[in-house]
């Protein structure tokens, strides 16, 4: 595919905004390599960069930005507020910090990174994030993982619905009713760790037999999967050819039978570490 971003199709949201179908992930990419795979990425044409206040490299985010000549209009920038942030006012001076961290004067999505449910503050940040984006230093506000009761609370006490929520999801992980949940809310549902990192199932048949039929890698089969069933994907690799790869899913289509056979193989115990929102906390 040419790498000219401009081609790369684009998701609508439900604040009228809308996202590149793929971004990059930028976790735990840091120093000085860190910042030339960002800015490799950025090159190969990649236009939506995905950090996080605790995955502390915002600022070689920001550099790899300036670095690679691409407009600042031309990236949309996310990064996420941390569980010790979730104070109203705290949430502010967390995304002006981002802010100043990244050398940037507006993030284009902004997420509360987990809702640590027993600390009970995660509303506090929801009602920042919809001051901020007023205030204009956010253009589009959303949560990650998030359970159907997390979002529902912020909807409730807000009136204002997420344009997104980010979570686990790969093929031993599909979120078939987390989706849904998003869908019915309509949420954009973004997946971190798409591959399923160490666990990719890059053997698995319905992943193997399907890069076969389509002359492509197993790799490119499950981002193609993800983009199937509605998902926005942010896959994450410092080589300049896998990353290359990582874009390279809109040139071929995968039929039903091979997305159902790929969602099938969701496992119980799927996740890849304890990560449940109901009890995993992260500050």
């Amino acid at each position: 595919m040419s790498e000219n971003p401009a081609e790369l199709p684009r998701v609508a949201l439900n604040d009228g905004t809308s996202l590149p179908a793929i971004g990059f992930g930028t976790y735990p990419l840091t120093g000085d390599e860190g910042e030339a795979a960002i800015r490799s990425a950025l090159e190969v044409g990649y236009r939506l960069l995905d950090t996080a206040v605790n995955y502390g490299n915002e600022e070689e985010v920001g550099r790899a930005l300036r670095a690679s000549g691409v407009p600042r209009d031309e990236v949309w920038l996310t990064s996420k507020i941390p569980g010790r942030h979730h104070g109203y006012d705290d949430a502010i001076a967390s995304t002006k910090d981002s802010l100043r961290r990244l050398g940037v004067d507006h993030l284009d999505l902004h997420l509360i990174h987990w809702p640590n449910p027993s600390v009970d503050r995660y509303v506090e940040a929801w009602r920042a994030l919809v001051d901020l984006r007023e205030q204009g230093l956010v253009r589009s506000i959303g949560v990650s993982n998030f359970s159907e009761a997390h979002l529902d609370r912020i909807i409730a006490e807000t009136g204002v619905k997420p344009a997104v929520n980010q979570i686990e999801l790969h093929p031993y992980f599909p979120q078939v009713r987390m989706r849904a949940v998003n869908d019915a809310r309509g949420i954009r549902t973004e997946s971190w760790s798409p591959m399923g990192k160490r666990r990719a199932p890059f053997a698995e048949p319905a992943v193997a037999d399907a890069a076969r039929a389509h002359g492509v890698t197993p790799g490119q089969v499950i981002l193609r999967w993800q983009l199937q069933i509605g998902s926005l994907p942010i896959p994450k690799s410092a080589t300049p050819s896998r990353q290359r790869e990582n874009l390279d899913v809109f040139g071929f289509e995968l039929t039903t039978a091979e997305v159902q056979a790929i969602t099938a193989l969701g496992r119980t115990d799927g996740r890849l570490f304890g990560g449940d929102p109901e009890t995993h906390e992260e500050m």
